[in-house]
Protein backbone atom coordinates (compact mmCIF):
# COMPACT_ATOMS: atom_id res chain seq x y z
CA UNK A 1 0.00 0.00 0.00
CA UNK A 2 1.31 3.58 -0.66
CA UNK A 3 2.45 5.08 2.24
CA UNK A 4 0.32 8.37 1.59
CA UNK A 5 -2.97 6.89 1.63
CA UNK A 6 -1.80 4.25 4.72
CA UNK A 7 -0.78 7.82 6.53
CA UNK A 8 -3.98 9.66 6.01
CA UNK A 9 -6.58 7.31 6.34
CA UNK A 10 -4.67 6.45 9.82
CA UNK A 11 -4.92 10.19 10.62
CA UNK A 12 -8.44 10.55 9.65
CA UNK A 13 -9.60 7.38 11.70
CA UNK A 14 -8.04 8.38 14.93
CA UNK A 15 -9.16 12.05 14.36
CA UNK A 16 -12.88 10.39 13.67
CA UNK A 17 -12.13 8.61 17.28
CA UNK A 18 -11.60 11.69 18.84
CA UNK A 19 -7.84 11.58 19.49
CA UNK A 20 -6.23 15.03 19.42
CA UNK A 21 -4.88 15.84 16.54
CA UNK A 22 -1.12 16.42 17.65
CA UNK A 23 -1.20 12.69 18.13
CA UNK A 24 -2.90 11.40 15.09
CA UNK A 25 -0.86 13.24 12.74
CA UNK A 26 2.31 12.31 14.78
CA UNK A 27 1.41 8.76 15.11
CA UNK A 28 0.59 8.50 11.03
CA UNK A 29 3.34 10.25 9.87
CA UNK A 30 5.53 7.84 11.60
CA UNK A 31 3.58 5.02 10.24
CA UNK A 32 3.62 6.33 7.05
CA UNK A 33 7.49 6.80 7.13
CA UNK A 34 8.17 3.06 8.30
CA UNK A 35 5.50 1.74 5.23
CA UNK A 36 7.86 3.84 2.77
CA UNK A 37 10.44 1.72 3.95
CA UNK A 38 12.61 4.55 5.92
CA UNK A 39 14.51 3.11 9.02
CA UNK A 40 12.07 4.49 12.80
CA UNK A 41 15.70 7.17 13.44
CA UNK A 42 14.76 8.62 9.45
CA UNK A 43 11.24 8.58 9.80
CA UNK A 44 11.90 10.45 12.73
CA UNK A 45 14.67 12.98 11.85
CA UNK A 46 11.95 13.80 8.61
CA UNK A 47 9.58 14.50 10.98
CA UNK A 48 11.40 17.19 13.44
CA UNK A 49 13.06 18.58 10.47
CA UNK A 50 9.57 19.79 9.22
CA UNK A 51 8.87 20.86 12.70
CA UNK A 52 10.31 24.60 12.26
CA UNK A 53 8.19 25.17 8.82
CA UNK A 54 5.22 25.33 11.43
CA UNK A 55 6.91 27.27 14.18
CA UNK A 56 6.06 30.60 13.25
CA UNK A 57 2.52 29.67 12.42
CA UNK A 58 2.25 29.00 16.24
CA UNK A 59 3.53 32.16 17.16
CA UNK A 60 1.64 34.16 15.50
CA UNK A 61 -1.76 32.18 16.64
CA UNK A 62 -0.22 32.75 19.65
CA UNK A 63 -0.03 36.71 19.58
CA UNK A 64 -3.00 37.06 17.97
CA UNK A 65 -4.86 35.37 21.11
CA UNK A 66 -3.21 37.78 23.28
CA UNK A 67 -4.46 40.22 20.88
CA UNK A 68 -7.79 39.16 20.94
CA UNK A 69 -8.11 39.14 24.61
CA UNK A 70 -6.83 42.53 24.59
CA UNK A 71 -9.79 43.46 22.70
CA UNK A 72 -12.53 41.62 24.37
CA UNK A 73 -11.24 43.75 27.30
CA UNK A 74 -11.70 46.58 25.95
CA UNK A 75 -15.25 46.52 25.81
CA UNK A 76 -15.09 47.12 21.53
CA UNK A 77 -16.81 43.33 20.63
CA UNK A 78 -19.17 43.68 23.93
CA UNK A 79 -20.17 47.29 21.88
CA UNK A 80 -20.49 45.19 19.00
CA UNK A 81 -22.49 42.55 20.23
CA UNK A 82 -24.90 44.94 21.93
CA UNK A 83 -25.45 46.88 19.28
CA UNK A 84 -26.47 43.33 17.47
CA UNK A 85 -28.48 42.33 20.33
CA UNK A 86 -30.60 45.09 20.35
CA UNK A 87 -31.52 45.05 16.49
CA UNK A 88 -32.73 41.40 17.68
CA UNK A 89 -34.37 41.98 20.68
CA UNK A 90 -38.20 40.62 20.95
CA UNK A 91 -37.76 39.39 17.42
CA UNK A 92 -36.22 36.02 18.09
CA UNK A 93 -39.25 34.54 16.38
CA UNK A 94 -41.29 34.66 12.97
CA UNK A 95 -40.49 36.02 9.86
CA UNK A 96 -38.16 38.81 11.47
CA UNK A 97 -36.05 36.49 12.90
CA UNK A 98 -35.43 34.62 9.96
CA UNK A 99 -34.37 37.66 8.16
CA UNK A 100 -32.07 38.92 11.14
CA UNK A 101 -30.31 35.18 10.77
CA UNK A 102 -29.83 35.11 6.83
CA UNK A 103 -28.54 38.67 7.52
CA UNK A 104 -25.96 37.59 10.45
CA UNK A 105 -24.99 34.97 7.91
CA UNK A 106 -24.41 37.05 4.78
CA UNK A 107 -22.34 39.68 7.27
CA UNK A 108 -20.34 36.75 8.29
CA UNK A 109 -19.39 35.64 4.85
CA UNK A 110 -18.91 39.44 3.48
CA UNK A 111 -16.34 39.29 6.67
CA UNK A 112 -14.47 36.18 6.01
CA UNK A 113 -14.37 37.13 2.54
CA UNK A 114 -12.75 40.30 3.33
CA UNK A 115 -10.27 38.74 5.30
CA UNK A 116 -8.78 37.06 2.32
CA UNK A 117 -8.06 40.30 0.00
CA UNK A 118 -9.34 43.16 1.17
CA UNK A 119 -7.84 43.22 4.59
CA UNK A 120 -5.86 40.11 4.50
CA UNK A 121 -5.89 39.08 8.37
CA UNK A 122 -6.87 35.33 6.89
CA UNK A 123 -8.36 34.00 10.32
CA UNK A 124 -6.85 36.53 12.79
CA UNK A 125 -10.15 38.09 12.90
CA UNK A 126 -11.92 35.07 14.37
CA UNK A 127 -10.94 34.84 17.55
CA UNK A 128 -11.72 38.46 18.14
CA UNK A 129 -14.90 38.90 16.50
CA UNK A 130 -16.68 35.65 16.86
CA UNK A 131 -16.78 34.86 20.92
CA UNK A 132 -18.48 38.05 21.76
CA UNK A 133 -21.19 36.67 19.05
CA UNK A 134 -22.07 33.22 20.33
CA UNK A 135 -24.51 35.03 22.35
CA UNK A 136 -26.31 36.41 19.40
CA UNK A 137 -25.96 33.11 17.79
CA UNK A 138 -27.43 31.31 20.29
CA UNK A 139 -30.17 33.89 20.65
CA UNK A 140 -31.19 33.14 17.17
CA UNK A 141 -30.13 29.71 17.81
CA UNK A 142 -28.49 29.56 14.76
CA UNK A 143 -26.33 26.12 14.56
CA UNK A 144 -22.67 26.32 15.27
CA UNK A 145 -21.72 24.03 12.72
CA UNK A 146 -23.65 25.75 9.71
CA UNK A 147 -21.39 29.21 11.26
CA UNK A 148 -18.56 26.66 10.74
CA UNK A 149 -19.52 25.81 6.97
CA UNK A 150 -19.93 30.17 6.57
CA UNK A 151 -16.45 30.78 7.72
CA UNK A 152 -14.89 27.94 5.73
CA UNK A 153 -16.80 28.87 2.65
CA UNK A 154 -15.50 32.43 3.23
CA UNK A 155 -12.02 31.12 4.18
CA UNK A 156 -11.22 29.07 0.99
CA UNK A 157 -13.60 30.31 -2.01
CA UNK A 158 -11.92 34.25 -2.34
CA UNK A 159 -8.51 32.38 -3.11
CA UNK A 160 -10.13 30.28 -5.81
CA UNK A 161 -11.18 32.98 -7.98
CA UNK A 162 -9.94 36.44 -6.89
CA UNK A 163 -6.61 36.94 -7.65
CA UNK A 164 -6.07 39.71 -4.81
CA UNK A 165 -4.70 39.06 -1.78
CA UNK A 166 -4.11 35.56 -0.60
CA UNK A 167 -6.06 34.72 -4.09
CA UNK A 168 -3.20 36.53 -5.66
CA UNK A 169 -0.70 34.42 -3.72
CA UNK A 170 -2.48 31.14 -4.81
CA UNK A 171 -3.60 32.27 -8.44
CA UNK A 172 -0.28 34.09 -9.72
CA UNK A 173 2.51 32.66 -7.17
CA UNK A 174 1.70 29.62 -6.80
CA UNK A 175 -0.85 27.54 -9.57
CA UNK A 176 -0.06 29.99 -12.02
CA UNK A 177 4.05 29.86 -11.71
CA UNK A 178 3.83 25.98 -10.85
CA UNK A 179 2.08 25.50 -14.37
CA UNK A 180 4.50 27.49 -16.01
CA UNK A 181 7.70 25.62 -14.80
CA UNK A 182 6.12 21.67 -15.34
CA UNK A 183 5.56 22.88 -19.10
CA UNK A 184 2.10 23.85 -19.46
CA UNK A 185 3.04 27.62 -21.24
CA UNK A 186 1.17 30.06 -22.90
CA UNK A 187 -1.36 30.61 -20.30
CA UNK A 188 -1.70 33.92 -18.89
CA UNK A 189 -2.66 35.04 -15.50
CA UNK A 190 -6.36 36.09 -16.63
CA UNK A 191 -7.10 32.60 -17.67
CA UNK A 192 -6.55 31.18 -14.21
CA UNK A 193 -9.10 32.19 -12.35
CA UNK A 194 -11.15 32.14 -14.73
CA UNK A 195 -10.78 27.95 -15.00
CA UNK A 196 -11.48 27.89 -11.46
CA UNK A 197 -14.81 29.66 -11.47
CA UNK A 198 -16.66 25.91 -12.53
CA UNK A 199 -14.85 24.38 -9.51
CA UNK A 200 -15.47 27.47 -6.96
CA UNK A 201 -19.51 26.81 -7.93
CA UNK A 202 -18.94 23.86 -5.80
CA UNK A 203 -18.23 25.39 -3.03
CA UNK A 204 -21.38 27.84 -3.19
CA UNK A 205 -23.65 24.70 -4.08
CA UNK A 206 -22.18 23.70 -0.88
CA UNK A 207 -22.75 26.69 1.02
CA UNK A 208 -26.24 26.57 -0.04
CA UNK A 209 -26.82 23.27 0.69
CA UNK A 210 -25.76 23.95 4.36
CA UNK A 211 -27.91 27.36 5.02
CA UNK A 212 -30.78 26.06 3.33
CA UNK A 213 -31.11 21.93 4.46
CA UNK A 214 -28.62 20.87 6.29
CA UNK A 215 -28.26 23.23 9.50
CA UNK A 216 -31.57 24.88 8.50
CA UNK A 217 -33.27 24.09 12.15
CA UNK A 218 -32.78 26.03 15.19
CA UNK A 219 -30.36 24.57 17.64
CA UNK A 220 -30.21 25.16 21.66
CA UNK A 221 -26.94 25.73 23.65
CA UNK A 222 -26.33 25.69 27.23
CA UNK A 223 -26.57 29.31 28.79
CA UNK A 224 -22.64 30.01 29.77
CA UNK A 225 -21.23 33.69 30.39
CA UNK A 226 -20.23 33.77 26.56
CA UNK A 227 -23.79 32.93 25.38
CA UNK A 228 -25.55 35.00 28.24
CA UNK A 229 -27.24 37.91 26.59
CA UNK A 230 -27.74 40.80 28.82
CA UNK A 231 -30.20 42.95 27.35
CA UNK A 232 -29.89 46.26 29.14
CA UNK A 233 -26.59 47.47 27.74
CA UNK A 234 -23.48 47.33 30.18
CA UNK A 235 -21.31 50.90 30.47
CA UNK A 236 -18.52 50.81 27.75
CA UNK A 237 -15.61 53.32 27.63
CA UNK A 238 -15.40 55.25 25.32
CA UNK A 239 -11.36 56.19 25.64
CA UNK A 240 -10.71 52.52 25.62
CA UNK A 241 -12.70 51.54 21.93
CA UNK A 242 -10.45 54.32 20.89
CA UNK A 243 -7.79 53.03 22.03
CA UNK A 244 -9.18 49.41 20.79
CA UNK A 245 -9.74 51.22 17.13
CA UNK A 246 -6.07 52.47 17.19
CA UNK A 247 -4.58 48.91 18.20
CA UNK A 248 -6.47 47.36 15.10
CA UNK A 249 -5.45 50.13 12.71
CA UNK A 250 -2.06 49.84 14.33
CA UNK A 251 -2.14 45.41 13.84
CA UNK A 252 -3.68 46.40 10.11
CA UNK A 253 -0.87 48.93 8.99
CA UNK A 254 2.02 47.27 10.42
CA UNK A 255 0.81 43.30 9.30
CA UNK A 256 0.72 44.52 5.82
CA UNK A 257 3.71 46.39 5.24
CA UNK A 258 6.03 43.70 7.12
CA UNK A 259 3.98 40.91 6.17
CA UNK A 260 4.12 39.30 9.74
CA UNK A 261 1.14 38.46 11.71
CA UNK A 262 3.59 38.13 14.65
CA UNK A 263 4.77 41.71 14.02
CA UNK A 264 1.28 42.88 13.60
CA UNK A 265 -0.33 41.43 16.40
CA UNK A 266 2.85 42.94 18.47
CA UNK A 267 1.80 46.23 17.41
CA UNK A 268 -1.60 46.07 17.84
CA UNK A 269 -0.91 44.70 21.71
CA UNK A 270 1.61 47.10 22.69
CA UNK A 271 -0.97 50.21 21.77
CA UNK A 272 -3.55 48.34 24.06
CA UNK A 273 -0.46 48.32 26.83
CA UNK A 274 0.02 52.01 26.49
CA UNK A 275 -2.94 53.25 25.72
CA UNK A 276 -3.97 51.84 29.15
CA UNK A 277 -6.37 49.33 28.27
CA UNK A 278 -3.78 46.41 29.67
CA UNK A 279 -1.92 47.40 32.80
CA UNK A 280 1.52 46.81 32.88
CA UNK A 281 1.56 43.92 35.86
CA UNK A 282 -1.61 42.24 33.61
CA UNK A 283 0.08 41.60 30.58
CA UNK A 284 1.47 38.45 31.63
CA UNK A 285 -2.19 37.14 32.41
CA UNK A 286 -3.42 38.38 29.13
CA UNK A 287 -0.79 36.63 26.79
CA UNK A 288 -1.01 33.09 29.01
CA UNK A 289 -5.02 33.25 28.22
CA UNK A 290 -4.08 34.29 24.45
CA UNK A 291 -1.81 31.15 24.34
CA UNK A 292 -4.29 28.84 26.29
CA UNK A 293 -7.15 30.15 23.47
CA UNK A 294 -4.75 29.77 20.36
CA UNK A 295 -2.25 27.03 21.32
CA UNK A 296 -4.12 23.83 20.15
CA UNK A 297 -4.40 25.48 16.41
CA UNK A 298 -0.20 26.08 16.47
CA UNK A 299 0.59 23.29 17.68
CA UNK A 300 -1.67 21.17 14.99
CA UNK A 301 0.15 23.23 12.72
CA UNK A 302 3.45 22.57 13.73
CA UNK A 303 2.65 18.96 14.14
CA UNK A 304 1.02 18.72 10.32
CA UNK A 305 4.31 20.57 8.68
CA UNK A 306 6.66 17.71 10.55
CA UNK A 307 3.64 15.21 8.64
CA UNK A 308 4.02 16.81 5.43
CA UNK A 309 7.94 16.59 5.74
CA UNK A 310 7.48 12.78 6.08
CA UNK A 311 5.01 12.44 3.15
CA UNK A 312 7.53 14.39 0.94
CA UNK A 313 10.72 12.13 2.21
CA UNK A 314 8.91 9.10 1.39
CA UNK A 315 8.12 9.75 -2.42
CA UNK A 316 4.53 8.22 -1.87
CA UNK A 317 2.85 11.38 -3.64
CA UNK A 318 4.80 10.22 -6.66
CA UNK A 319 4.33 6.42 -6.59
CA UNK A 320 0.70 7.29 -5.96
CA UNK A 321 0.12 8.90 -9.37
CA UNK A 322 2.10 6.81 -11.36
CA UNK A 323 0.54 3.74 -10.01
CA UNK A 324 -2.87 5.53 -11.16
CA UNK A 325 -1.51 6.41 -14.98
CA UNK A 326 -0.76 3.20 -15.39
CA UNK A 327 -3.82 1.23 -14.59
CA UNK A 328 -5.98 3.87 -15.96
CA UNK A 329 -5.32 3.39 -19.28
CA UNK A 330 -7.07 6.26 -22.03
CA UNK A 331 -9.75 6.29 -19.68
CA UNK A 332 -10.02 10.30 -19.68
CA UNK A 333 -13.67 10.92 -16.97
CA UNK A 334 -11.05 8.28 -14.95
CA UNK A 335 -7.96 9.96 -14.74
CA UNK A 336 -9.62 13.07 -13.54
CA UNK A 337 -11.55 11.67 -11.12
CA UNK A 338 -8.73 10.10 -9.69
CA UNK A 339 -6.33 12.93 -9.56
CA UNK A 340 -9.00 14.70 -7.99
CA UNK A 341 -8.99 12.27 -5.24
CA UNK A 342 -5.43 11.97 -4.79
CA UNK A 343 -5.35 15.70 -4.30
CA UNK A 344 -7.88 15.97 -1.95
CA UNK A 345 -5.74 12.80 0.38
CA UNK A 346 -2.56 14.93 0.08
CA UNK A 347 -4.15 18.28 1.03
CA UNK A 348 -5.90 16.81 3.38
CA UNK A 349 -2.51 15.35 5.38
CA UNK A 350 -0.37 18.00 4.49
CA UNK A 351 -3.63 20.72 5.69
CA UNK A 352 -2.70 23.32 3.12
CA UNK A 353 -3.85 24.09 -0.57
CA UNK A 354 -0.91 26.26 -1.13
CA UNK A 355 1.93 23.91 0.43
CA UNK A 356 0.22 21.21 -2.06
CA UNK A 357 0.54 22.86 -5.71
CA UNK A 358 4.25 21.87 -5.78
CA UNK A 359 4.15 18.88 -5.04
CA UNK A 360 1.30 17.48 -7.61
CA UNK A 361 1.71 20.19 -10.16
CA UNK A 362 5.40 18.59 -11.12
CA UNK A 363 3.59 15.07 -11.59
CA UNK A 364 -0.21 16.19 -12.38
CA UNK A 365 0.75 18.57 -15.62
CA UNK A 366 2.49 16.35 -17.54
CA UNK A 367 -0.06 13.43 -16.93
CA UNK A 368 -2.93 15.82 -18.13
CA UNK A 369 -1.46 16.40 -21.04
CA UNK A 370 -0.57 13.40 -21.74
CA UNK A 371 -4.27 12.65 -21.01
CA UNK A 372 -5.46 15.48 -23.82
CA UNK A 373 -6.96 17.63 -21.15
CA UNK A 374 -6.62 21.24 -22.69
CA UNK A 375 -4.72 24.11 -20.49
CA UNK A 376 -8.05 25.36 -19.36
CA UNK A 377 -8.92 22.10 -17.78
CA UNK A 378 -5.60 21.15 -16.62
CA UNK A 379 -5.28 24.87 -14.74
CA UNK A 380 -9.16 23.02 -13.29
CA UNK A 381 -7.64 19.88 -12.37
CA UNK A 382 -4.34 21.42 -11.09
CA UNK A 383 -6.60 24.43 -8.66
CA UNK A 384 -8.88 21.74 -7.19
CA UNK A 385 -6.78 18.90 -6.78
CA UNK A 386 -4.81 21.69 -4.39
CA UNK A 387 -7.87 22.97 -2.93
CA UNK A 388 -9.67 20.12 -1.81
CA UNK A 389 -9.19 18.87 1.60
CA UNK A 390 -7.88 22.43 2.78
CA UNK A 391 -11.99 22.56 3.61
CA UNK A 392 -12.38 19.02 5.84
CA UNK A 393 -8.50 18.59 7.09
CA UNK A 394 -8.24 18.24 10.09
CA UNK A 395 -5.06 19.99 10.32
CA UNK A 396 -6.23 22.88 7.61
CA UNK A 397 -6.59 26.65 9.13
CA UNK A 398 -9.55 27.17 6.98
CA UNK A 399 -11.10 24.58 10.05
CA UNK A 400 -8.95 25.52 13.05
CA UNK A 401 -9.72 28.89 12.80
CA UNK A 402 -13.71 28.74 12.84
CA UNK A 403 -13.28 26.59 15.81
CA UNK A 404 -11.40 28.25 17.77
CA UNK A 405 -13.98 31.09 18.16
CA UNK A 406 -16.89 28.69 18.08
CA UNK A 407 -15.65 26.30 20.83
CA UNK A 408 -14.30 29.81 23.14
CA UNK A 409 -17.43 28.08 25.51
CA UNK A 410 -16.39 24.40 24.73
CA UNK A 411 -19.58 23.75 23.29
CA UNK A 412 -18.45 23.09 19.38
CA UNK A 413 -16.18 19.77 19.01
CA UNK A 414 -13.72 20.30 15.96
CA UNK A 415 -13.71 16.97 14.11
CA UNK A 416 -17.32 16.43 14.27
CA UNK A 417 -18.82 19.99 14.21
CA UNK A 418 -16.11 21.53 12.05
CA UNK A 419 -14.41 19.25 9.93
CA UNK A 420 -17.32 16.65 9.23
CA UNK A 421 -19.96 19.54 8.07
CA UNK A 422 -17.21 21.02 5.99
CA UNK A 423 -15.73 17.85 4.08
CA UNK A 424 -19.07 16.96 3.91
CA UNK A 425 -20.48 20.01 1.89
CA UNK A 426 -17.50 21.42 0.41
CA UNK A 427 -15.16 18.59 -0.62
CA UNK A 428 -17.72 16.16 -2.58
CA UNK A 429 -19.15 19.64 -4.40
CA UNK A 430 -15.83 20.34 -5.58
CA UNK A 431 -15.14 16.98 -6.32
CA UNK A 432 -17.77 16.72 -8.95
CA UNK A 433 -17.65 20.36 -10.66
CA UNK A 434 -14.05 20.02 -10.58
CA UNK A 435 -14.84 16.98 -12.68
CA UNK A 436 -16.95 18.90 -14.61
CA UNK A 437 -14.85 21.29 -15.47
CA UNK A 438 -12.15 19.33 -16.32
CA UNK A 439 -14.45 17.76 -18.93
CA UNK A 440 -16.29 20.75 -20.44
CA UNK A 441 -13.25 23.13 -20.22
Amino acid sequence: MNPVVISVCIMLALALMRVNVVVALTFSAIVGGLVAGMSLNDTVAAFESGLGGGATIALSYAMLGAFAVAISRSGLTDLLAQSVIKKIHGKENGAASTGLKYLVLVALILVTMSSQNVIPVHIAFIPILIPPLLGVFAKLKLDRRLIACVLTFGLVTPYMVLPIGFGGIFLNNILLTNLNNNGLEGITASQVPTAMLLPAAGMLFGLLTAIFFSYRKPREYKETELTHVEESATAINKKNIIVAIAAIAATLTVQLSTGSMVIGALAGFMVFTFGGVIAWKDTQDVFTRGVMMMAMIGFIMIAAAGFAAVMKQTGGVETLVEALSTSIGDNKPLAALLMLIVGLLVTMGIGSSFSTIPIIATIYVPLALAFGFSPMATIALVGTAAALGDAGSPASDSTLGPTSGLNADGQHEHIWETVVPTFLHYNLPLIAFGWLAAMVL
